[in-house]
């Protein structure tokens, strides 16, 4: 029924998951994968991940899309997604151990980084807010997004600007070390460490980094089948979700639009994907939760 759905529905399906993520959007994607020619993430980071199990074995993706398992299939990380490029990298590397070809995986030259300071950030405030805590994956996800719309980001592209990136990166440092060493009274990041580090993650990526958003445009132009690759789910969503317990990203498919760069009248469906039995992780209020032994037998069984 999907492979017919998503033949019928095209250029651009956005699959979407319905509650508060893990509700098997990965599985989703890989069997429409092998019908389309292009798979894109919109949004989140490698605070998300996706298996998939197929005659290769199995797989953890947390920021390369699932697509990427099928010749032809173009895979694309979107300008709104944040991107580790640590995560990435060890996360390419691996499969290509494993014997899959990554050379049709690009990101967006305008996706934001996760930098070492947003991590360490990320923990400190966490701790700070005690048993108040939002229950965050401490990878850096909401700081780095922070900064996006603080205008301190630094983005893919400016990797491959050395002269740039330094001065960007000199001037967000004198923000984020006066926070550490004043607020958390955590050590300073060492301008020239990091500086360092991002010209090696520029070495690294080059190869992958693109203008994503003209090659998403022209495969529109061509009426090629993309699927927009959605990360968590409605329920935790900045607006429409469990507010503050929710995510620094829309991952609802209006959300797609701005994280890959198209019009909302480019998408031609979106498919939901729920599970049976719904779960959470993380801080936050889920009304059905069951706490009973019928609960643990879900939990420890399903």
């Amino acid at each position: 029924m999907f492979k017919a759905e998503i033949g019928g529905v095209m250029p651009v399906t956005a699959i979407v998951g319905g509650q508060w993520g893990d509700e098997g959007k990965g599985k989703v994607v890989d069997m429409l994968a092998q019908e389309a020619d292009y798979v894109v993430r919109f949004s989140g980071g490698d605070n998300a991940g996706h298996t998939v199990i197929n005659p290769m074995g199995e797989f953890k993706l947390h920021i390369i899309p699932s697509g990427v398992f099928y010749p032809g299939v173009k895979c694309i990380i979107g300008n709104g997604v944040v991107i580790n490029p640590d995560v990435f990298i060890r996360e390419r590397n691996e499969l290509i151990s494993r014997g899959v070809n990554v050379s049709n995986v690009f990101i967006s030259d305008r996706a934001h980084l996760v930098l070492p300071y947003h991590i360490l950030l990320d923990g400190l405030e966490e701790e700070a807010r005690g048993n108040k805590s939002l229950g965050t994956t401490r990878r850096g996800i909401g700081p780095a997004f922070v900064d996006k719309y603080a205008r301190m980001g630094i983005r893919v592209g400016d990797l491959l600007l050395p002269e740039y990136l330094r001065e960007r990166l000199e001037y967000v440092l004198e923000c984020k070390n006066q926070i550490l060493t004043k607020v958390y009274d955590a050590a300073p990041i060492s301008l020239d460490e990091i500086y360092e580090t991002c010209l090696k993650w520029g070495k690294e990526l080059a190869p992958n980094i693109r203008e994503t958003t003209h090659i998403i445009e022209e495969a529109i132009s061509q009426d090629k089948k993309i699927i927009m690759e959605g990360a968590q789910g409605a329920l935790l969503d900045p607006d429409f979700g469990t507010y503050p317990y929710g995510t620094s990203s829309s991952p609802l498919a209006a959300g797609g639009c701005l994280g890959i760069g198209i019009g909302p009248a480019s998408v031609s469906a979106t498919l939901g994907v729920f599970k049976a039995y719904s779960t959470r992780v993380g801080g936050g209020p889920m009304p059905t939760e069951l706490l009973d032994k019928t609960g643990d037998t879900i939990r420890n069984e399903a």
